[in-house]
């Protein structure tokens, strides 16, 4: 089969497309012919050795897969033909069979493409996770996202509502990326050149109950003081490069939270839990509730492109590779 894999730890742009065996199925493993693969920032540091976990050379990049059942246990929720999304979590996916267990196979509902299905299960699942579980999203409170014309911002904008969000707010680094922000459901747009004075202006100096920030670097500091009493600031990741500190006293002195959301660490240590993410999400999608994601979509032989636009922030959006 042919798969996008990297055999040297030197970035993005040493991913390449080459011919590998299919992998082998297991014992209540279920095999996917993929049609599309999602790509998200850690194959970005995975590319450098410099994500937490470290395959081992050489491995296929990508996550998250969209594609058709070829087989799957007689016991299993799903059916050879069955139009599926799946995790194969950290590898093992932009290549055209990808083998996973059940519990992280689910179906995709009728009225999504295979190519925006592939957006939907890292981005999506790790947005319910942080805004449900992590900031304790109340009905009408407002959402602030940081990088929102990346993965996870477009993931914000498009959920936050349906999830009970009154008003979301996407701070972006052009006006171009304003219109990705727009078009994915943002109630307001601010540059990040002056984005705390803007927001106070918008929220007439009260702040905002929860900052989704996949960014970090030096706006940390800014994002609590954007909060409202009470705020929830969710450490989602680092795409700047520099891992923040805090001052615990402005924690104190503004009665606001600081809370990390790592959502791969918390499905590893709680089983059934993407179950039932699924359980609420998936009736959102299939009801247009939650629009699918507006990938942008890369043919598999520039999947080292694709990538590289992770590491650029040239991204708009979800990425997804077409394997088929």
């Amino acid at each position: 089969m042919r798969a996008a894999q990297v055999s040297k730890l030197e970035g993005p742009e040493a991913i390449e497309v080459v011919e590998i065996p299919e992998p082998v199925s297991y014992p209540g493993g279920v095999v996917i012919d993929v049609h599309a693969a999602g790509v998200a920032f850690p194959d970005v540091l995975m590319t450098r050795g410099q994500y937490q976990m470290k395959p081992d050379v050489p491995f296929v990049v990508g996550g998250e897969v969209a594609g058709v059942v070829r087989s799957a246990p007689e016991d299993a929720h799903v059916r050879p033909g069955d139009r599926v999304i799946a995790l194969t979590m950290l590898g093992n996916a932009v290549a055209e069979v990808a083998v996973t267990t059940p519990q992280m196979v689910f179906k995709l509902p009728d009225n999504i493409s295979l190519e925006a299905g592939a957006g939907i299960v890292f981005n999506d699942l790790t947005v319910h996770f942080c805004l449900r579980n992590r900031g304790r999203l109340a009905e009408g409170e407002t959402v602030l996202v940081h990088g929102a014309a990346g993965g996870v911002g477009t993931s914000t904008l498009r959920m936050a509502r349906a999830l009970g969000a009154g008003r979301v707010i996407a701070v972006v680094s052009t006006e171009e990326k304003a219109e990705v922000a727009r078009a994915n459901g943002a109630t307001d747009v601010v540059l990040t050149e002056g984005w705390l004075a803007a927001v106070k202006e918008l929220t007439e100096g009260r702040g905002v109950d929860i900052v989704l920030d996949p960014v970090g670097g030096d706006r940390f500091t800014d994002s609590i003081r954007s909060l409202a009493p009470a705020g929830r600031l969710l450490v989602v990741g680092f795409t700047a490069g520099e891992i923040p500190t805090v001052k615990v006293n402005r924690l104190l002195l503004r009665n606001v939270e600081v809370v990390g959301a790592a959502w791969g660490e918390w499905v590893l240590t709680h089983p059934g839990y993407l179950q039932e993410q699924w359980a609420e999400v998936e009736p959102l999608l299939a009801s247009g509730k939650i629009a699918p994601p507006r990938p942008e979509i890369y043919p598999l032989e520039q999947t080292a492109a694709a990538v590289s636009s992770l590491d650029n922030r040239t991204a708009k959006g979800k990425v997804v590779v077409a394997v088929r």
